[in-house]
């Protein structure tokens, strides 16, 4: 993120909390299938906090660079499709099987090349560059996207749409304003823009027990 160590930790901090408290409310309204997607921004909170420990260690190609590059890489272009596809409604999902598909394919890659490969950050000021060598780099950041914004977009969920033009709008500001550090920057976007799946958690209806009567029923 930019600026400091401590404004990573801060808004990790925050990000993280608002996570918990979807995974909450989700797991206490019995919807596990929108369990992945609740629990969305306490993995970008966690992302966050890993990065400030990168601006602590000064950069370099030490352990929390590379958990920083598993959790911005592989980890998002196959969680995110994935979690879109198991909270839309049966007669949504067809539309999605290509987004996820096609991160899952994209996560395969990025894993094999985080695997065989060497992460380095590179602290500039008040931004962290990360670099590493990946083969057919345009294909892989569209992919990438097909695979996280474009999900998004074809959900059939207002809230989740909405968050997707926030990460749409926002990788275009970050690739304007900080190209090198680009991934850094869009990803603290996305955690921040991510505190609003918090919101379309509570404003989704509990799944009833069947087996209790429903306390809102008529009598």
């Amino acid at each position: 993120m930019c600026w400091s160590a401590t404004a990573d930790l801060m808004a990790g901090t925050g990000v993280a909390a608002v996570g918990a408290a979807a995974v909450a409310v989700t797991a206490h309204r019995r919807r596990p299938r929108d369990l992945p997607l609740a629990a969305l921004p306490l993995l970008l909170g966690a992302h966050q906090i890993v990065e400030a420990v990168v601006w602590h260690s000064g950069g370099g190609a030490g352990p929390a660079t590379t958990a920083w590059a598993v959790i911005a890489l592989p980890v998002p272009a196959l969680w995110v499709p994935l979690g879109v596809l198991l909270a839309a409604p049966p007669e949504a999902r067809r539309r999605l099987f290509a987004p996820a598909a096609v991160g899952a394919a994209t996560a395969a890659v990025l894993t094999l090349r985080l695997a065989t490969g060497t992460v380095t950050a590179d602290v500039r000021r008040h931004t962290v560059s990360y670099a590493i060598d990946l083969p057919y780099a345009p294909l892989l950041i569209a992919a990438y996207l097909v695979a996280t914004v474009g999900a998004l977009l074809l959900a059939p969920d207002r809230a989740l749409r909405t968050l997707g033009g926030l990460v749409a709008a926002g990788a275009l500001v970050c690739a304007v304003l900080w190209n090198t550090a680009f991934v850094s920057t869009w990803c603290a976007v996305a955690a921040l823009a991510s505190v609003t799946l918090l919101v379309r958690t509570v404003r989704r209806p509990p799944v009833l027990d069947p087996r209790r009567p429903d306390p809102l029923a008529a009598p």
